[in-house]
């Protein structure tokens, strides 16, 4: 795990990330039904690419979505779960204007991520894959090798790279023309723990662990993926209100001790009394400590206080941390 980490940041690494929910939103009024569920404003040029919110009525986050538009009547949006299909489902238009189909059963994805990445994936393809190319969260089509793909530029690790997304019947295909040419640079496979360290590093929520349907985006520190300029949305006038009453926070917290260790839900203690609960944790390798997230009243969310997470009979020391822990001028990201 520790070294699959350590060359994503290095060289560059391949992600199986087929496991993610796909949607496909279609018809002449398919971005106006985006705009109505979306925190964010998703109508934008064709090829953008939105990190968004879904909320519930009462202003709490039902799902933190991406919205890619790839046509002038075509989204993709990369979901959490049938829940979300769900939620479209039961908003849908009853003109007939808008479409709504799963599409991860035909369809995979393979994130290509590390500095070294725009190595692997431009020899093997014509179209211009450099940063002027295809600029952060924007997607293109192109054809990798033989095999045709919607690249999207995006990274829940924090380095440069591309979510390529292509039929199911030419994943492996895919698979093997990425690695064949990751290969000789140093590239290896990755999994998931290395996969949540490096998204913790980066400051990165996992929606069902970190933030739930009680939890609104000002509390989950989403806050930057609503826009309340824009038109009305569902769920935003209860956030108006809750904008202005936030008493707790999702707090980042790094440990020091490298032999401690957190598994997520774990009590957070202030002193003897317990206040808070964390919710994901992984050993940062690229900061060299232990990191956790966790919910903390406000008055323990400035940087420098510390806690105690409690683990069986331990007693873990945890410092309040700036976010993120890594890169935050997003240079890795964006160059």
């Amino acid at each position: 795990m520790g070294a699959e980490a350590q060359v994503t940041r290095e060289t560059v690494a391949m992600y199986d990330m087929t496991a993610l929910k796909r949607l496909e939103v279609t018809g002449p009024g398919s971005a106006e039904f985006l705009e109505r569920l979306c925190t964010g404003k998703v109508a934008k040029s064709v090829g953008s690419v939105t990190y968004t919110l879904l909320l519930d009525h009462d202003g709490g986050i039902r799902s933190d979505i991406t919205v890619a538009r790839l046509a002038r009547d075509r989204f993709q949006v990369g979901a959490n779960g049938n829940l979300d299909l769900d939620w479209f489902t039961r908003h849908l238009p009853a003109d007939g204007t808008v479409q709504v189909r799963d599409i991860t059963p035909g369809t995979c994805c393979i994130g290509l991520w590390g500095p070294l990445a725009r190595k692997v994936l431009q020899p093997l393809t014509d179209e211009d894959f450099s940063n002027e190319g295809l600029k952060y969260f924007r997607a293109k089509r192109a054809y990798i090798g033989s095999v045709p793909v919607t690249a999207m530029r995006l990274s829940y690790v924090g380095e440069l790279g591309w979510e390529l997304y292509t039929t199911a019947d030419q994943g492996l295909k895919l698979w093997d023309t990425l690695w064949q040419a990751a290969k000789p640079l140093g590239g290896v496979i990755a999994g998931r723990g290395a996969f949540n360290s490096l998204r913790l590093e980066k400051g990165y929520r996992s929606f069902g662990t970190d933030m739930t349907y009680e939890h609104d985006p000002y509390e989950a520190g989403v806050g930057f993926a609503v826009k309340l300029d824009k038109d009305d949305f569902i769920g935003k006038a209860a956030l108006q209100r809750r904008k202005e009453n936030v008493r707790r926070k999702l707090t980042c917290l790094t440990i020091d001790d490298p032999h401690s260790v957190v598994m997520g839900k774990e009590p957070v203690y202030d002193g003897n009394h317990a206040v808070g609960y964390v919710t994901s944790a992984a050993y940062g390798y690229t900061i060299g400590k232990g990191i956790a997230y966790a919910w903390l009243p406000t008055e323990l969310t400035t940087p420098g206080t510390t806690v105690r997470i409690g683990y069986f009979d331990q007693r873990i020391e945890a410092v309040v941390a700036e976010e993120p822990l890594f890169d935050p001028t997003m240079s890795r990201l964006r160059g």
